[in-house]
C-alpha cells in the first residue's frame, strides 16, 4: 500500500511517501518539504532515496497550491516516484489537537472534520492547517481515503487527577480546559521500539521517554500507556525549549501585562517565541549555537543549558516517582538524538535510582539506530531511540484503511 503522509503547518506542508507492506516491511519513496507558503518566497525541497535532493523556489500562494505541487513532484518525470497519482493508495495526516473526542486515529469524514473543527480553538495556528490540508487531498485526490493520527490521542489515558488543572471546575466542564499533552506520535512509537529494543514487556513496564527538540515534551508510560506528560493545554507546558518558556508562575505574564502594559498578544509571541533558549542565553534558539557559545564562556548560555537539563532531571525524576520506578529511560529527537553532552550530563544524575552509564557508548552512536547506553549490569536501561513520526501515521493509515475495506 503507497501511502502519503502530510504533516501541514500553518505556513508549511512536510511530506513522505512509503510504500508498506506491513507494519514491518515498508520502503521510504520520497520526503520533503513545502515551506513559505502564502509568501513571495516559497521553497519546496524534494528528496528520493540515492539521488542529489531537489530544491526550487516559487510562490505558493496556498496549501492547495502546495499539495498540488508535491502531487507534481511526485509523479515528475526526472524527480518524481510514482507513475500516476493512481498509485496513492492512502493519505495519513498529522492532526494536532484531538482534545477529548479522539482517543485514536480515524478514517477522515464529515464527522472526524465537525470534530477536528471542534478543536480549532485549543490550536488555532495548526488545526485549521491541518484541515487545509485534507481539503486539498480532497480536492486533488478525490475518493482516496484519508486517515487523521492525532498529537493528543495517546495521551488520553492520562487520569483525571493528572490532567485537571486547579482552578474552577466549570471551566474544564464548559471549556474543556485540562492538560492534554503532545508529541504522542513520537512517544507512543519510541517508547514501543525501544521496550522492544530493550527486551522488555511494553505493557508490562514503566517507562519515560524525553522528546528533545525545538520543541520538547517527557512523557510517563505504564504498561504501554501514557500517564503523565509535560506539555499541558498547549505546547507551551513543561521543559524550556528552543522559544517556548516552558512552565512557570501563571502570574509572571500578568505581572508583566500590567507593568509594561503589554497586550495579550505581546505576552503570547513573548512566552511562544522570544523565550526558552533563545530568551535566556540571548544567542539562538538552536542547542548546538548555545552550546558552542557556552563553550567560549558565555555566562548566558551556560545557564540556559543548566536549566535546560535541570529540568529534563526534574521531570524524570517525578515521572519515576510517581510510577514508583523507571525500567527504561528513552532520549528522542533532534537534541536527544544527537547530543551525547545533554544525554551524559541527565543520564550521570541518577545513578541513586540504579543507572549505570555507558559514556564510551554514548559518544559512538550510529545516527538514526537505536542504541543502548547504559552498561548491562544497570538497574535501569537508558536507550537513544530515534523517532519517526511519519512511520507512525503511514502505519496507523495501512492498519485502518485495511481495516475499512475489509468490513465492506
Amino acid at each position: 500500500m503507497i501511502i502519503l503522509v502530510l504533516n501541514s503547518g500553518s505556513s508549511s506542508i512536510k511530506y513522505q511517501v512509503l510504500d508498506m507492506d506491513s507494519k514491518d516491511n515498508h520502503k521510504l519513496l520520497a520526503k520533503g518539504l513545502v515551506e513559505r507558503i502564502g509568501l513571495d518566497d516559497g521553497i519546496i525541497t524534494h528528496s528520493v532515496p540515492g539521488a542529489d535532493k531537489y530544491k526550487v523556489n516559487k510562490v505558493i500562494a496556498n496549501h492547495t497550491r502546495g499539495i498540488q505541487a508535491v502531487l507534481d513532484l511526485l509523479t515528475d518525470s526526472i524527480h518524481g516516484v510514482l507513475k500516476s497519482l493512481k498509485d496513492i493508495d492512502a493519505v495519513g495526516h498529522r492532526m494536532v489537537h484531538g482534545g477529548e473526542i479522539f482517543n485514536k486515529s480515524r478514517l477522515i469524514d464529515s464527522e472526524v472534520i465537525k470534530g477536528v473543527e471542534a478543536c480549532n480553538p485549543l490550536a488555532p495556528l495548526h488545526n485549521p492547517a491541518c484541515l487545509l490540508g485534507v481539503k486539498a487531498v480532497t480536492e486533488a485526490l478525490p475518493g482516496v481515503p484519508q486517515v487523521g493520527v492525532f498529537d493528543t490521542s495517546f495521551h488520553q489515558t492520562i487520569p483525571d487527577y493528572a490532567y485537571m488543572y486547579a482552578i474552577p471546575y466549570h471551566y474544564y466542564k464548559e471549556d474543556k480546559i485540562r492538560k492534554y499533552g503532545f508529541h504522542g506520535t513520537s512517544h507512543r512509537y519510541v517508547s514501543a521500539k525501544g521496550a522492544k529494543f530493550a527486551g522488555l514487556d511494553y505493557n508490562n513496564s514503566k517507562i519515560i521517554t524525553c522528546h528533545l527538540g525545538n520543541g520538547c515534551s517527557i512523557t510517563a508510560i505504564k504498561n504501554g500507556k501514557s500517564v503523565d506528560t509535560t506539555m499541558g493545554l498547549t505546547p507551551m507546558g513543561g521543559v524550556m525549549m528552543g522559544t517556548r518558556c516552558g512552565t512557570i508562575d501563571p502570574s509572571v505574564p500578568i505581572y508583566l501585562m500590567q507593568k509594561y502594559n503589554a497586550s495579550v498578544s505581546d505576552m503570547d509571541t513573548m512566552l511562544n517565541k522570544k523565550s526558552g533558549f533563545l530568551g535566556v542565553s540571548g544567542v539562538s534558539p538552536d542547542m548546538r549555537d548555545v552550546e558552542a557559545a557556552a563553550a567560549k564562556g558565555d555566562e548566558h548560555a551556560v545557564l540556559a543549558l543548566k536549566m535546560f537539563r535541570y529540568g529534563i532531571i526534574k521531570y524524570v525524576g517525578a515521572y519515576a516517582a510517581a510510577m514508583q520506578g523507571v525500567d527504561l529511560i528513552i532520549f528522542t529527537g533532534g537534541i536527544g538524538e544527537n547530543d551525547p553532552i545533554t544525554r551524559e550530563d541527565v543520564s550521570k544524575q541518577f545513578a541513586f535510582m540504579g543507572v549505570d552509564f555507558d559514556a564510551d557508548a554514548n559518544k559512538n552512536i550510529k545516527r538514526g539506530e537505536p542504541a543502548i547506553i547504559s552498561k548491562k549490569n544497570s538497574k535501569v536501561i537508558v536507550a537513544v531511540v530515534p523517532t519517526d513520526e511519519e512511520l507512525m501515521i503511514a502505519t496507523d493509515t495501512m492498519e485502518i484503511v485495511s481495516a475499512s475495506k475489509a468490513d465492506k
